[in-house]
């Protein structure tokens, strides 16, 4: 490489002469001396800055980790492309001939070595410059790939095919790829370059009849396409164990045209790749193209023959014939695998009866479920939260909110809930001040919360709430049963860190200084006047020095960083806000559900979010996209989404995690404590990720299965809860999940209930969700699973209830037709649309009672014009079998379906029956009633006056006369309200 930099042995060339030319203007070398101090300021300031916030929340470690592990990769494979690069155009330039033959090619190339040969030490080194430029950056780009091959972790099991343990696949084998990739790359560049430097300096001649070229040229070339030649060898023996996770077939990994026509198709060309490669080598002393040339052409025509018609052939007219028998065990490998990689294992599919009569004993027996049904819609309340407990413009909670549970009075209630976070967009435009935008209004204030089954503290039903959800945390200061579980002064409202909180703010004032961080508005705590607050949380970073603050006004391009006095000594700066944002930070290789939870937990609210590990290289697992699994009505994927790039199939719940709303702590813990790449990652970045028995007991009552992984496991398991190998192939038991009945483009969401799969069995927090046969609407199988984390015995197991093929029993769909056509809601709801309002239907939740599968639906109304409108709710809608229900209350709608059914005994007490009875709904007679019902409000007044009445009947026989004087006089204070309110009577149907 010496002679590269050396002048031409023999050649003394004369100067060239000096041009006097213009010299560059001074303001023009001080406008380009300034454009590039002020980029590269930029970029420090964006770098630095990071640096800053991840101090500021105690994951520096991980910032420089990543930091130095890019840089690391950048410069050993940028040197090892400019070592290529430049080390083939040095030995091209030394290999160069001496005497150069006078023909007009050469002549025509004189006056290119005369530009070149003055410059070619600054041209060599820009050349490698740039090449290593574009290498290093793609090299830093693969730093995950390194790290997870420098610290891979054995999962225990092989594959069946090449017996490696699924670790290689994961953790070696795309680090392995890249690498030969690089390779390849880095000497296609270099052939190319040495080839240019010989045609420039006569090693080769195009034009020359012979000796095209030079011997010097040829061996160069010959070894560099030899290297070429065994690294792609080495790309087709790697590609041998890419089969065990290639898409494209029947299924996922190997099929039997890749078992025995690719696979040994590869074997046999790595074979020719080592034999021609060695015919390149043996080129440099032989000095022929034939035979070279010979093995090229045979081994780009064993490619072509051996990797695409063969396997193609052995397709057509070995498989397709007999492709049941042929892919069977391939099926049934990718079951297996596939089962195992999303945590399927544990899915059992049992049989359900799905009775299509309910009556009264049976609705008795499952009683405990019914307080579990949600009927507060979370994805339609947002409105009515947003409208009823906002208290000003500048506060709101999310479009869609979060259902969880709390124990009140010793009960565990299911709520929805949101943050009550502050809204930037809500101010008036005349206090759109940058002092408000970003000293004033900080935070948000308090969770807002509702009980989902519309039932009081005491678990009673709400009647007069004109619709409104019945509160369990509400106003501003908050207050509610949330509130008083933390005594003496309450939970910690303030939300600095939100999902809507605003880009940045700058908090803090010095100390004696006044507050003018406005906590609670006017109004609201004190009468007339506004409280401030000063931020006095963890995280933030501290802006007091010029130089921060000139840090920061060039990252958020905000003059007003170094200009205004509310930046202050005390100050610091809070971004990176929303608790996606800063897990996905501090864990940039988690995968993060899209589902934060705002949950107060010891006096404080954390938002609760999950964290996933997933590959796409789990041998022989099925691949599908990520976003389209997890896309349904409440996330629906765009219709403009480009081909789907995030291919998985391997998905772990591996880490849960906590963002602090007041201070910012991210706290991350292992979740999945057998997960191989989790296992990984903790070597990788040590202390980050807790151990699970660091999760406190009462943060654990509040975790949650992850919806996203539910959304996943449910796309699976529609397909592959067939575990027989001819069953799938067939294709005849495929289920699918069915389109939402208010949004027919997307499916159905799954949604979170206290329910019970079996008769009598205690209600388990669930996510649940139903399935129709493929391109049908029928009702195939209802499918849930344990959602409560503190509850071990059920947390993510599944439960599938199979309906038999022999009775149709209608899906949400055609549910939601029946409802829409039914005389008795129709009338119900003819009021409201012809008051200028409309009807809104809510979720449609379906759950097993009684035997067979009870549809419950809210339906809401709302007015359709006017400021300030927000759904209310008005009715529920049931059904059963074929019998559909309506009521203000759930019960009032079971009441209607029993009566709709014919049922013997409602237990009401309202037939004119031949039996005997005692008044009190005990009655045994026919029910043959033929006069006008009462109204359904009475009829719950009623049904409760009922269990009164029969707590009473217990008393008695017990011998205790208090308790039974106690329940007869609020079974009469019952009946009395039901008098009441039953001035109006709707007709009933005929037994």
């Amino acid at each position: 490489m010496s002679d590269f930099f050396a002048d031409e042995p023999g050649e003394h060339e004369a100067p060239p002469p000096r041009r006097e030319g213009r010299r560059p203007r001074p303001l023009i070398l001080t406008l380009i001396v300034m454009a590039v101090l002020l980029i590269g300021f930029s970029l420090f300031a964006k770098f630095y800055t990071e640096s800053l916030w991840f101090s500021s929340v105690g994951y520096g470690h991980v910032f420089s980790t990543l930091i130095w592990t890019k840089i690391g990769l950048f410069v050993i494979f940028g040197l090892v492309m400019a070592l290529v690069v430049g080390g083939n155009l040095a030995l091209a330039y030394r290999l160069r001939p001496m005497f150069r033959a006078n023909s007009p090619e050469q002549a025509n190339l004189d006056r290119y070595r005369e530009v070149i040969t003055p410059i070619r030490t600054i041209l060599l080194i820009a050349i490698s410059a740039v090449f290593a430029l574009f290498a290093g950056t793609s090299a830093a780009g693969q730093w995950r790939s390194y790290l997870l091959w420098s610290h891979r972790q054995s999962f225990g099991t092989t594959d069946p095919y090449f017996h490696k343990d699924i670790g290689f696949y994961v953790f070696t084998l795309p680090w392995l790829h890249w690498m030969v990739d690089f390779a390849i790359t880095a000497f296609v560049i270099g052939l190319l370059a040495s080839v240019f430097v010989h045609y420039i300096y006569g090693g080769i001649r195009l034009q020359a009849r012979s000796g095209k070229v030079s011997g010097p040229a040829q061996a160069q070339i010959s070894v560099v396409l030899g290297l070429l030649v065994l690294l792609k060898g080495l790309g087709y023996y790697l590609g041998r164990f890419d089969l065990t996770s290639q898409s494209g077939g029947l299924v996922t990994g190997m099929t039997y045209s890749r078992d025995h026509a690719v696979l040994p198709s590869r074997n046999i060309l790595v074979a020719i790749a080592i034999i021609c490669a060695l015919l390149f080598f043996a080129n440099v002393v032989r000095r022929t193209w034939m035979l070279p040339a010979v093995g090229l052409a045979l081994f780009a025509l064993s490619a072509i023959l051996l990797g695409g018609l063969w396997p193609a052939l052995v397709q057509k007219y070995q498989v397709k014939p007999d492709e049941p028998d042929k892919e069977s065990s391939f099926i049934a490998n990718n079951i297996k695998a596939t089962r195992t990689a999303f945590g399927l294992n544990d899915a059992k599919v049992t049989e359900y009866p799905a009775a299509s009569t309910l009556t009264h004993p049976q609705l008795l027996a499952d009683a405990a479920s019914l307080p579990g049904i949600r009927l507060l819609d979370p994805n339609l309340v947002s409105s009515t939260f947003d409208q009823l407990q906002q208290v000003r413009g500048y506060y709101s909670v999310p479009d869609v909110l979060d259902v969880d549970r709390y124990n009140i009075n010793g009960q565990e209630r299911d709520m929805v809930v949101a943050a009550r976070e502050i809204n930037l967009n809500g101010l008036p435009t005349a206090q759109k001040k940058w002092a408000n935008l970003h000293t004033v209004y900080t935070h948000g204030y308090g969770i807002i919360a509702a009980y989902g089954n519309q039932q009081d503290a005491n678990n009673k039903p709400v009647l007069d709430t004109n619709g409104q959800p019945a509160w369990a945390e509400k106003n501003l200061p908050p207050q509610g049963v949330l509130t008083d579980a933390n005594p003496p002064n309450g939970y910690r409202p303030q939300i600095y860190f939100g999902e809507n909180s605003p880009p940045y703010s700058i908090v803090g004032e010095p100390k004696g200084a006044k507050s003018v961080e406005l906590d609670v508005p006017q109004g609201s705590g004190s009468p007339g006047e506004s409280r401030t607050n000063t931020y006095h949380g963890k995280d933030g970073v501290a802006i007091g020095s010029f130089f921060h603050k000139l840090l920061y006004a060039v990252k958020f391009g905000d003059p007003n960083f170094v200009l205004s006095s509310r930046v202050n000594s005390a100050s610091k700066v809070l971004y990176y806000r929303s608790p996606v944002t800063r897990l996905e930070k501090v864990a940039p290789w988690l995968t993060v559900d899209s589902d934060a939870l705002p949950a107060i937990v010891n006096g404080k609210i954390v938002w609760i979010l999950d964290g996933y590990t997933t590959t796409d290289r789990y041998p022989l697992s099925q691949k599908r996209s990520l976003q389209d699994m997890t896309s349904d009505s409440t996330a629906p994927r765009s219709p403009y989404a480009t081909l789907p790039t995030d291919q998985i199939n391997y998905m772990r719940n591996a880490v849960k995690a906590t963002v602090d709303a007041y201070d910012g702590t991210v706290t991350l813990y292992e979740w999945d404590t057998k997960d191989p790449i989790l296992k990984a990652w903790e070597s990788i970045f040590p202390g980050v990720v807790k151990a699970k028995s660091d999760i406190s007991p009462e943060l654990l009552q509040h975790f949650r299965y992850p919806v996203d992984l539910y959304k996943v496991q449910r796309n699976m398991l529609a397909t592959y809860h067939v575990t027989d190998s001819k069953t799938f192939y067939e294709g005849n038991d495929a289920w699918q999940v069915p389109e939402d009945p208010s949004d027919a483009q997307n499916t159905q969401p799954p949604y979170r209930l206290s329910v019970a799969t079996t008769p009598g069995a205690k209600p388990v927090f669930s996510l649940t969700s139903v399935y129709t046969p493929t391109n049908k609407q029928n009702l195939s199988a209802f499918m849930s699973v344990g959602a409560d984390a503190a509850d071990p015995s059920t947390y993510g197991q599944f439960q599938i209830l199979r309906l038999p093929d022999t009775n149709q029993v209608s899906g949400p769909s055609q549910i939601a037709s029946q409802f829409s056509s039914d005389p008795k809601i129709a009338a119900a709801v003819r009021n409201f649309k012809q008051n200028v309002g409309k009807v809104v239907y809510g979720n449609l939740l379906t759950l097993p009672v009684g035997g067979g599968l009870l549809y419950v639906q809210p339906l809401y109304t709302q007015r359709s014009s006017g400021a300030g409108t927000y759904p209310t709710l008005q009715f529920v809608l049931v059904s059963f079998g074929n019998q559909v229900g309506i009521g203000s209350t759930l019960s009032a709608a079971l009441t209607d379906v029993l009566n709709s059914a014919g049922s013997t005994d409602t237990g009401l007490g309202t037939g004119t029956g031949t039996g005997t009875g005692t008044g009190t709904g005990t009655g045994t007679g026919t029910g043959t009633t033929t006069g006008p019902g009462l109204p359904v409000a009475a009829l719950t007044l009623l049904q409760e006056a009922d269990v009164k009445f029969r707590a009473a009947d217990r008393a008695l026989k017990n011998g205790d006369l208090n308790l039974y004087a106690q329940d007869i006089n609020a079974g009469r204070a019952l009946v009395n309200q039901a008098l009441s309110v039953s001035t109006t009577k709707a007709p009933t149907t005929k037994k």
